[in-house]
């Protein structure tokens, strides 16, 4: 593969809602620094601008960020304005609210159910919007989500949301949800060297009801918000050899080849790898590489 002559079009594309996006999208996580929140380095600026033009020349459609993306000189939000305002037509932002990380960057008490709307209007301000087009509530081991889910969608009602999305859930949440307002996409972590029955359940109801799964840490894996993993299963490295592509396209192609309601959200601050993740779109995987694939998944969990 010629990764800068591959768009984000080789990989399809999914409706959130009434939302058509591309099927391999961007997280904004790694726009910040050389590893999320406080991790790593401040990104360079321009570069996490240029990698924002890049993205969008490569047809990627769908962004998603979060108030709470910032380093201590970076935010993703800000960014993503500066770079893309006003915004193109089809260019979907999904934004995710609940966690909260103060000034200095440290995490605070997640939201209370009253205290939603002020997350949701300071994702508002900083991308420079009027709506937002799709919020996650991203869930903090609470039992129940419905009264955090029925106040994101009061303001669903009232036009400050177009879709709504839960995130770090179980099925018995999205049938929660789904008894109060409509779920266009469920983000939960998942990755070829992750096996966890839980969201392996997750994926599959959501596959049968034309629900988006939007997986997160599929190419950093076990390393999460500190960057792209190097330790990568032997079956990876094996399949990335006889593609002559890189471990992480694997993963990508891996995730997207779990179903065509399954989207990538690869994350990075580096034009050239971005180009690599869009990529990966095109990357067909043989039924024995996605057995073998699974098999190692399946051992090592």
């Amino acid at each position: 593969m010629t990764s800068e002559t591959i768009t984000a079009d080789a990989a399809g594309t999914w409706k959130l809602g009434d939302l058509s996006v591309s099927r391999v999208g961007f997280g904004a996580m790694r726009l910040t620094g050389s590893a999320a929140f406080h991790f790593g380095t401040p990104s360079d600026r321009q570069r996490s601008i240029a990698v924002l033009h890049k993205a969008v020349e490569l047809g990627v459609t769908h962004i998603d960020t979060a108030a709470f993306y910032f380093s201590a000189l970076r935010s993703a939000n800000e960014l993503i304005n500066t770079a893309l305002a006003p915004y193109p037509d089809d260019l979907v932002i999904a934004t995710k609210v609940g966690p909260y990380r103060d000034y200095s960057g440290e995490w605070g008490t997640p939201a209370r159910p009253d205290q939603l709307r002020g997350h949701v209007e300071e994702n508002l301000r900083q991308l420079g919007r009027d709506h937002l087009d799709v919020v996650y509530l991203r869930r903090m081991r609470q039992d129940s989500i419905a009264e955090h889910f029925g106040a994101l969608a009061e303001l669903r009602e009232a036009g400050l949301i177009r879709h709504l999305g839960i995130s770090a859930v179980e099925p018995r949440h999205l049938a929660e949800a789904q008894a109060i307002a409509p779920v266009v996409s469920v983000q939960n972590r998942y990755a070829v060297d992750r096996l966890d029955p839980v969201d392996d359940e997750v994926l599959r109801v959501c596959g049968e009801r034309g629900i988006a799964f939007v997986p997160f840490y599929a190419v950093a894996g076990e390393a999460g918000a500190k960057g792209g993993t190097t330790a990568h299963d032997d079956e990876v490295l094996a399949v990335a050899r006889a593609h002559g592509v890189s471990p992480a396209q694997v993963r990508i192609a891996w995730t997207l080849h779990q179903g065509p309601h399954v989207l990538a959200i690869p994350g990075t601050g580096n034009p050239d790898h971005l180009a690599e993740n869009v990529a990966a779109g095109a990357l067909r995987l043989t039924t024995d590489e996605l057995a073998r694939l699974n098999a190692a998944r399946e051992q090592a969990g």
